[in-house]
């Protein structure tokens, strides 16, 4: 029981003497609060299927999706004691004072729903909820004073008169404990006793699991483990001695991991044989283990009393690092006499193998070769003895004990000289000043000599014929020629003789080829030109990699360091195909490089602290596929917009995506989150990523899990992110589309705008060019008319010319015509004058006559001279030269004005001739009153006003 638990973690304590742990332990990776942002104590664990795991934590809903961890807290701020994910796939969760359910919203962010309204009013009030467990449909919440079932939308309350102490399921069945009736299984609506004996009121029930063959296991604080078989409950004898049990699960059919309250983790198997313990001193954060989960990779998560711990069970990567190491660095590892040697900076330690199996299982402890504390730098086996290069000298290893062979000196390595008698081989070993050479006789090693002509340090020592290969670190590469054992020559290979540089050369025997590792790849001596070249066959392989380190292992496999990382070009008989073990990148030991490839389940490699043990062949066929999911996507510009919060269904699904968001322009820039959720080999998963509609290519493999874009244009966009491992395995595309909308000013309405703005433009450029043309038109038009303008004027001036010839030849005539008409006129009346004044002088002599016949001629000749007076001729002749000069003057004047009389036409003629009053009274025999008399009456039938003078009348007619 949690609650129990909680106070009994800082009761309990105390010292236990367990089995032996296995020498390869697995890496254990410890998450503190400040990690993952959450409270101290995790009180459950879940994980859905696309692996996101979730945590019951002191301040939430606590999850981890392999690369972020997220807190969602209930809302009213309280523990969460409890989770479980349910048939629905939801995530349901126990606090204090409520419960309820987590569910994606429609953003695929966690949202919290509770349960609490529909509860009865009479159970409302409630503490924490301990225990939730499902079947079926139904979702149970275990509090002390109730039992609270959800099912169809509705909670139904089962309470009891004592307390409710633990609620389980195992086999399909909900099983609860009454502190007053014991074990109880639910059936319909009833509580019915799971055991013939009820448990005693003391026995508390920490966790239950299915145990095979409808068996159950029970763990308890107080009674150890305990297995119910039909309605009876017996104990695991043989884990007695593992007290204070808070979880167990079943990590396969045949083992069991266990934790406990105060003495951290067990992995056993089910006949109760420990196989190893975890605790705060082998590298858990505490002891104190709350919770206890297997994830979908068969790893093993801790919730703690404050942290989390991860711990890589199913890995085949083991440390072996034991206390007695005390963290020396491991420089060289050999199996002599089914034992095995291991050296390090602070000594050589033995360890016997009872099989030679995974080694890294074996159950025994490292026991320190008397007389070999200090610095190992080399052990090899010659002659059937082991040999061991120490800081102090050669030594050889005889029952447990370094017993020198030489000293003075630093011993490096040993290797065999061959020679042609093979009972007289001799031995080389490297060391801090040349080279020694031992004889092996009468069953000891000793000292004969060295080679001549070299005192230099040769840690990489390589025979080859009647020549020794010696690689300096910092000198270049020697070769030593021979002649029997004596020194005929000593050559020394720079960057003068092929090499890329003097430096960091090493030099290995490989393929049977004589291999020089340098800064660009892997070179070979080439015997005619006396030079170092790059290698024809290793370039292929390994390029120019900066190789420090070759091992050939027994299956044609070439292992490498490159720098800090360890690889090997496997061989599939062909060719070869390089591999790397990212999980040890920056582990091995610089400078001292050592890889020992016993076979394909025993690879040891030297580390900075220890050693690490690779069970390649496991390694190669590993479990697991890999898996990535997207667990964020957020659009940004002058404001943030979260678009996607990791979920596209409900939390236990792998479903598609169902909305595909259309973004507005002015949120263009995304930044994507994702990782993969297959914890296991964390380190040798990459990414890879790839923008469907902006970018054409998968990006390069790394090791980010967010990726941004920033100011895309509109489109429709599929963001696309894949994993893959060091063997070459993808996951499966983890997609996410979205469309960016086109600005307002590239909208579906802003064209249509554009379009009848262009319209408009076109109308108006059309209009304006209808103008300009009608314009131009105009303009040719007036152009036209001025020019015909022109033309006529020239033709109207030519014309004006003729007319005004033609005009002054008729004014001309016009006034002689005038002058002819004036003069007739003024003959006329010159002759009117002359005709009255002969009258006048005839009346006067006719009264001096006094003969009667001749006044009666006078009389004849007057009344002649009256009858011409009233003769018309005159006038008659008067209107034919008056028409000529004026055109038809007078008709037009008796068309236009008809009651006109001859004397008033006779009064207009003269008047238009401008002749004065007294001049037409003679020519109208009137007098002048008389005229005034007629101009008055003539106004009047002509409806002229008295303003206007009759002469300028008749010339304007």
């Amino acid at each position: 029981m949690k609650h129990q638990i909680s106070f009994l973690a800082f009761l309990l304590s105390s010292f236990l003497s367990f089995a032996q742990n296995p020498i390869g332990m697995p890496d254990i990776v410890n998450y503190d609060n400040t990690t993952y942002g959450g409270g101290t104590h995790n009180w459950d664990i879940q994980q859905d299927k696309n692996g996101v795991l979730y945590f019951a934590n002191d301040e939430g809903l606590l999850t981890f999706d392999g690369s972020r961890w997220k807190i969602y807290p209930l809302p009213n701020k309280t523990i969460v004691r409890s989770i479980k994910i349910a048939a629905d796939h939801k995530i349901y969760a126990g606090g204090q004072g409520d419960f309820g359910y987590f569910a994606p919203d429609d953003n695929g962010k966690l949202t919290f729903n509770s349960l609490k309204p529909k509860i009865p009013k009479s159970y409302s009030s409630f503490a924490d909820i301990w225990n939730i467990q499902y079947a079926g449909k139904a979702v149970f919440f275990r509090t002390e004073n109730a039992i609270f079932r959800w099912l169809n939308n509705k909670i139904t309350v089962f309470g009891t008169n004592s307390k409710w102490l633990y609620l389980g399921m195992a086999n399909n069945e909900i099983i609860a404990h009454d502190k007053a009736k014991g074990l109880l299984r639910l059936v319909g609506e009833n509580w019915l006793p799971l055991l013939k004996v009820p448990v005693s009121p003391s026995f508390t029930i920490s966790s239950m699991c299915p145990y095979g063959n409808g068996d159950i296991l029970i763990s308890s604080l107080t009674h150890g483990l305990q297995v119910i078989s039909t309605d009876q409950m017996n104990p695991i004898k043989e884990a007695a001695h593992i007290p204070n049990i808070t979880n167990t699960c079943n990590v396969n059919e045949s083992t069991l991991a266990l934790a406990t309250l105060n003495n951290g983790f067990f992995l056993i198997e089910k006949n109760g044989k420990e196989l190893y313990h975890l605790s705060k001193n082998t590298g858990l954060q505490n002891n104190s283990v709350l919770s206890l989960f297997k994830d979908n990779n068969n790893n093993i998560w801790l919730g703690l009393a404050d942290g989390i711990s991860f711990i890589a069970s199913g890995n085949a990567l083991k440390h072996i690092n034991p206390p007695i190491f005390d963290n020396a660095s491991g420089h060289t590892s050999i199996i002599y006499q089914n034992n095995l040697y291991v050296g390090l900076s602070n000594g050589i330690y033995k360890l016997p193998l009872a099989h030679r199996g995974d080694i890294s299982l074996a159950q025994a402890n490292f026991t320190p070769v008397v007389n070999a504390s200090g610095q190992a730098w080399g052990m090899n086996v010659l002659n059937g003895k082991l040999l061991l290069g120490r800081h102090e000298g050669a030594f050889e290893e005889l029952n447990n004990q370094a017993v020198p062979i030489a000293t003075g000196r630093g011993y490096w390595n040993f290797v065999e000289l061959p020679a042609a008698n093979p009972l007289n081989h001799s031995i080389l070993s490297g060391n801090y000043n040349g080279i020694s050479i031992f004889n092996y006789q009468n069953n000891q090693f000793k000292v004969v000599g060295n080679i001549g002509n070299f005192s230099e340090s040769a840690r990489f020592v390589i025979p080859d014929g009647n020549n020794i290969w010696v690689s300096h670190p910092y000198k270049g590469v020697y070769k030593i020629s021979l002649s029997g054992l004596k020194t005929t020559n000593v050559s020394l290979y720079t960057n003068k003789k092929g090499l890329p540089s003097t430096f960091n050369n090493h030099i290995y025997r490989v393929k049977n080829r004589i291999a020089v590792g340098t800064e660009k790849g892997v070179y070979e001596y080439n015997a005619k030109s006396d030079r170092f070249e790059i290698s024809s066959f290793f370039t292929p392989i390994f390029g120019e990699r900066y190789v420090r380190y070759l091992k050939e292992d027994a299956q044609g496999n070439i292992w490498f360091i490159e720098e800090k990382k360890l690889g090997v070009a496997q061989f599939d008989g062909k060719s070869y195909k390089l591999l790397y073990i990212p999980e040890l990148n920056g582990k091995t030991l610089g400078g001292f490089e050592h890889i020992n490839c016993i076979d394909k389940n025993n690879i040891i490699i030297g580390a900075q602290k220890g050693f690490y043990h690779l069970n390649f062949e496991r390694y190669l066929g590993r479990y697991g596929k890999q898996q990535v999911r997207i667990s964020l996507v957020k659009a940004s510009g002058k404001t943030d917009s979260l678009l996607f919060g990791g979920y596209f269904g409900d939390v236990n699904e792998n479903a598609p995506q169902k909305t595909k968001h259309r973004i507005k322009h002015s949120l263009n820039s995304f930044h994507f989150e994702y990782s993969s959720t297959f914890t296991k080999n964390k380190a040798n998963t990459f990414y890879t990523c790839y923008l469907k509609g902006f970018e054409d290519n998968w990006s390069a493999l790394d090791k980010k899990t967010e990726k941004d874009y920033t100011n895309l244009p509109a489109g429709h966009y599929t963001f696309m992110v894949k994993t893959q491992d060091n063997l070459g395995n993808e996951s499966p595309v983890a997609t996410y589309e979205f469309t960016i909308l086109p600005p307002w000013y590239q909208s579906i309405v802003a064209y249509v705008v554009y379009v009848l703005i262009f319209l408009g433009i076109i109308y108006l450029v059309y209009k304006r060019q209808q103008r300009k043309i009608t314009n131009q038109r105009i303009a040719f038009q007036k152009e036209q008319e001025h020019t015909k303008y022109m033309h006529q004027l020239e033709m109207d001036k030519s014309d004006k010319e003729i007319i005004k010839l033609k005009n002054e030849k008729l004014e001309l005539e016009i006034e002689t015509k005038n002058s002819e008409l004036a003069s007739n006129t003024m003959h006329l009346v010159q002759k009117a004058d002359l005709m009255s004044k002969i009258k006048t002088e005839l009346f006067k002599l006719k009264k001096e006559l006094k003969d009667d016949s001749q006044a009666a001629d006078f009389n004849k000749i007057i009344r002649l001279l009256n009858a011409e007076e009233k003769s018309d001729e005159s006038w008659e002749q008067f209107t034919v030269h008056f028409d000529k000069v004026h055109v038809d003057f007078l008709k037009h004047l008796k068309d236009a004005y008809p009651t006109i009389s001859s004397n008033e036409l006779r009064l207009s003629a003269y008047l238009k001739m401008n002749l004065s009053t007294k001049e037409i009274a003679k020519l109208m025999k009137i007098s002048p009153r008389g005229v005034e008399i007629g101009r008055y009456r003539l106004r009047k039938k002509l409806n002229i006003n008295g303003n206007v003078n009759l002469f300028e009348f008749f010339n304007a007619f």
